[in-house]
């Protein structure tokens, strides 16, 4: 892992990976960054890396679509690693606008294979065989669950949103090029992921802004959905470790070994806020929680059994969801600037996936 080239490198998950490499001191490669820069993607959270690593990261401002494009990155970049994290990412906004999924989700991930694979048949035998193609994707390709049991990599694609289904379609054209033209790829599927950078329309982050401003914590349904979360950085090494030990073709799952109820998850936020920042008008931010109509095609339950990544490659997560929430509410309240800029350009909270 020379020459590492990310897609969505500007956005949450795409960020926090790009600070996790550099922040490795056995990493002396470079980076290059292709980002859309959609609402949610911020070259703001890369200031620091842009500053200390000028001659080691570099950034393009490019949709994973532009085939063109992309091949003129893939020729003069020559990437050793390609780690695909660019996709629409929220549920809600693919019920408001489906279309803009399937375009950067299915054939943007078809783009960035067809390129990779004329990239990579034009490698030296030495090379192609350091070449990787990673693919990020999630747990949600599975659908619901009920009250018992977990997704497993056996587990039947089932998606149930126009966000969930375009990321299936991705997957399995990420497999169909291996298959067929022996493109060496892995993919993994992640549950939710938190921490800091992410774009303040997902649950933590949504709730942790809304206490500090006092707003209405709003909740689907009764609060009982549950999710895996996963601490961004300990995916961001789950990623690292499928690439250097995973075998090719293969689906590792990525968990974080902390199933959760959406209202235990905001009890959990209200409650470390009393802690760090008390309100001055309120006795505990959870008079603010307010129980909402549910979304549409709102899964029940998600579980990882991430049992594979643990047995064959010898990873498993470093926090509990008590350290990495703890780590997210300091970040969110440490770095007020970030999401006050996003606040002023961007969104402010309002509800989205209403259809």
């Amino acid at each position: 892992m020379k020459r590492i080239l990310v897609t969505g490198g500007a956005g949450f998950i795409g960020a926090n990976y790009i600070h996790h490499l550099f922040e490795d001191p056995g990493f002396d490669g470079m980076v290059y960054n292709v980002d859309k820069l959609t609402y949610a993607g911020n070259t703001d959270s890369l200031k620091d890396i842009v500053d200390k690593f000028s001659g080691r990261y570099f950034f393009k401002h490019a949709d994973i679509c532009d085939s063109d494009t992309i091949a003129e990155i893939f020729s003069s970049f020559r990437p050793d690693t390609v780690v695909n994290f660019a996709a629409e990412s929220h549920v809600d906004r693919s019920i408001d606008g489906p279309m803009e999924f399937v375009n950067t989700n299915v054939l943007g991930t078809a783009v960035m294979l067809d390129v990779a694979l004329r990239h990579y048949k034009k490698l030296e035998p030495a090379e192609q065989a350091k070449f990787r193609f990673h693919h990020v994707s999630t747990d949600e390709v599975f659908g619901s669950l009920g009250d018992e049991g977990k997704f497993t990599e056996e587990t039947p694609y089932d998606p149930s949103s126009p966000y969930s289904a375009s990321k299936a379609s991705s997957d399995h054209m990420v497999r169909a090029w291996h298959r067929t033209f022996g493109l060496p790829v892995l993919i993994s599927n992640c549950s939710n992921n938190y921490g800091g950078y992410q774009f303040p329309e997902k649950l933590i982050p949504l709730m942790i802004l809304n206490c500090l401003e006092h707003k209405p914590l709003p909740v689907y349904g009764k609060g009982l959905n549950v999710r895996d979360w996963l601490y961004v950085r300990d995916h961001c090494d789950a990623i690292n470790t499928i690439i250097r030990k995973g075998r090719l073709g293969e689906t590792y799952n990525v968990g974080g070994n902390n199933e959760m109820t959406n209202i235990e998850i905001v009890n959990t936020i209200c409650s470390l806020l009393d802690e760090m920042t008390p309100s001055d008008r309120l006795g505990s931010y959870k008079e603010l929680i307010t129980y909402v109509q549910d979304r549409p095609g709102h899964d029940l339950r998600y579980a990882i059994d991430a049992s594979k990544i643990q047995n064959e490659l010898g990873w498993s997560p470093r926090e509990t969801f008590a350290t990495g929430i703890r780590k997210t509410v300091a970040w969110y309240l440490e770095h007020r600037d970030w999401w006050q800029d996003i606040q002023s350009k961007k969104y402010q909270q309002q509800r989205l996936g209403l259809g």
